[in-house]
């Protein structure tokens, strides 16, 4: 796969990641001002972020995994894949119907498995609040797998765009809701929120994901591809047996994540006990985590989405070497952006969550911002990571793989129960950005040497010298501004929000284009080479915006 055609693929996935993201962030902000940082906001958190667990446990990694490999080889059948693609659509739906309603009626104790501090004596209202937002929120389980079918089949069939731009109207309508509630009840606390406005923000956030799976339908409709009910394993049992591995894969990923969601809501009820006010719980580790996913969901997503079908059709002509080369290749086109955004995370993650939350208070902001800082260390481990495991995805290898993820989660879970046993409450969730950062950076080497007996070796200094590199330009271009930013307290200082914006606009705008000049003068051939695929792009862009009025004007 040319550069070119890889950079267009990605490219598109990319604006519509930006646009989603944006709106991502203008949703966060606002679930943040109605709700705060605290246990309010925790209740929320857990409960939204728990189907996305489930559904992600249940059978949600094993189709991103699996399901283009396995439609990219259905499409050689007589009937185009229609028949395959049907049976998959109604078999999973049907398993994820009936989770939904076991979910439902065991909320309860799926809130105690993920918060169990919750049930702690003089906090019955979070706990009620988490059991309410839980059974509202389920149901996105059964769309989330729509959703990501849909998607799938149209990624098969070469139509990327849909499947990043779907999640910008959930996003929009998530926004109303909670601008709704801002407007008529900006001071909600766990004391005050009535029943009304529990339905209202439960049921309004499920709805945006249900508008975001319906949505694809015409999509695929459009590919070409005839979707119908059809009861059924024809065909189907090559998948299940390879989803068995992904399944074992996601499920030791999402064990990790729970004891994310069990350390963080505990530092939170402990720190409240303590008479802290300040949010340092789930909810600071979920804002900033999103926040170190914009960069690598930017490039990193889109590029392994574009290249992934590629990957498979190489693997299937066992050209290895290919193979090899399209992943140091990703891995370095990746390295051009994650790199600087891990360093600008790690040094100025105060100073920019204090911009983007400004509806709070000032030490909540803060908090953000050194979580972010922590996970800023391992953001290039991590995307380079997720790189290395499409390859096993391309062989059809989701055994292997397991070892990978399960190596990075014993780590991560060791050092998570280490700095709740040995941190203040209050820097708890900063030590689990920390331990997801080392994780990661102990996996890479694990996942290098797992993807030897596929690939041939990969070695690190195949790639390393260039990140390297980039890592020197990141942090020369970055540390005068960071010592300016230290020495005038910018992200300490009781500033208004325009003064912190244009702080922050001098450092990242100053940054950016010292980093660029910086890693072209290096001889950086990634720096030319995604400048010359930018160029690429947008005359492309002004191509098919004056082909329709030429046409017109004929």
């Amino acid at each position: 796969m040319k550069p070119a055609d890889l950079f267009h693929a990605s490219s598109v996935m990319a604006l519509g990641t930006i646009f989603s993201r944006l709106t991502g962030f203008i949703r966060n902000i606002l679930v943040v001002a109605v709700l705060g940082t605290a246990l309010l906001a925790d209740t929320y958190n857990v409960a939204n972020t728990m189907p996305n667990i489930l559904y992600n446990l249940l059978i949600g990694g094993a189709l991103t995994a699996i399901f283009v490999p396995q439609l990219v080889r259905s499409f050689n059948d007589e009937d185009g894949g229609n028949a395959f693609a049907s049976r998959l659509v109604t078999t999973i739906s049907a398993i994820l119907l009936a989770f939904v309603l076991l979910g439902i009626l065991f909320a309860p104790t799926l809130v105690k498995l993920y918060a169990p501090e919750f049930s702690n004596i003089g906090f019955e209202n979070e706990f009620r609040l988490a059991v309410d937002f839980t059974r509202y929120f389920l149901p996105q389980i059964f769309f989330l797998g729509l959703f990501t079918m849909l998607g799938q089949v149209a990624n098969a069939r070469g139509s990327f765009a849909p499947l990043m731009w779907a999640p910008i109207v959930n996003n929009l309508i998530v926004i109303g809701i909670f601008l709704t509630v801002l407007l008529r009840s900006p001071n909600l606390s766990i004391d005050s929120i009535t029943s009304r406005e529990i339905q209202f923000i439960g049921w309004g956030t499920t709805l945006g994901v249900v508008i975001q799976a319906l949505i694809l339908i015409p999509v695929v409709k459009r590919t070409g591809m005839k979707i119908r009910p059809t009861f059924g394993f024809q065909g189907l049992s090559k998948s299940f047996s390879l989803a068995g591995w992904t399944l074992i894969y996601v499920l030791i990923s999402q064990l990790g994540y729970l004891v994310t969601v069990n350390v963080s809501t505990s530092a939170a009820v402990r720190s409240s006990e303590g008479g802290i006010k300040t949010g340092v719980g789930f909810t600071p580790f979920s804002n900033a985590f999103l926040i170190m996913m914009l960069p690598y969901s930017i490039v990193t997503i889109s590029l392994v989405t574009a290249l992934l079908p590629h990957l498979s059709k190489l693997a299937l002509d066992k050209k290895r070497d290919q193979v090899r080369e399209q992943l140091v290749r990703a891995i370095k086109m990746v390295g051009v952006l994650t790199i600087p955004s891990g360093v600008a995370f790690l040094l100025f993650g105060p100073l920019i969550t204090r911009v983007l939350f400004f509806g709070i208070g000032k030490s909540d902001a803060i908090y953000i911002g050194n979580v972010l800082s922590a996970l800023g260390v391992g953001l290039v481990a991590f995307s380079i990571n997720i790189i290395l495991i499409r390859g096993f995805n391309a062989f059809e290898d989701t055994r292997t793989q397991v070892l990978s993820i399960f190596i990075i989660n014993i780590v991560s879970v060791a050092l998570s129960y280490l700095s709740l046993n040995i941190l203040d409450s209050r820097w708890v969730t900063v030590g689990l950005g920390l331990a997801f950062s080392i994780s990661y950076l102990v996996g890479l080497f694990v996942t290098l040497a797992l993807l030897t007996r596929h690939t041939g070796q990969i070695r690190i200094s195949a790639f390393f010298s260039q990140h390297l590199r980039l890592f020197t330009a990141a942090i020369v271009a970055m540390a005068p501004l960071f010592a300016i930013s230290q020495y005038f307290s910018w992200a300490n200082a009781s500033s208004t929000t325009l003064v912190r914006v244009v702080e922050l606009l001098i450092v990242m705008v100053t940054s950016l284009l010292g980093y660029y000049f910086l890693a072209r003068a290096m001889g950086i051939l990634e720096i030319a080479v995604t400048r010359e695929l930018v160029a690429i792009q947008f005359n492309r862009a002004l191509r098919a915006r004056r082909k329709p009025n030429s046409q017109s004007g004929e």
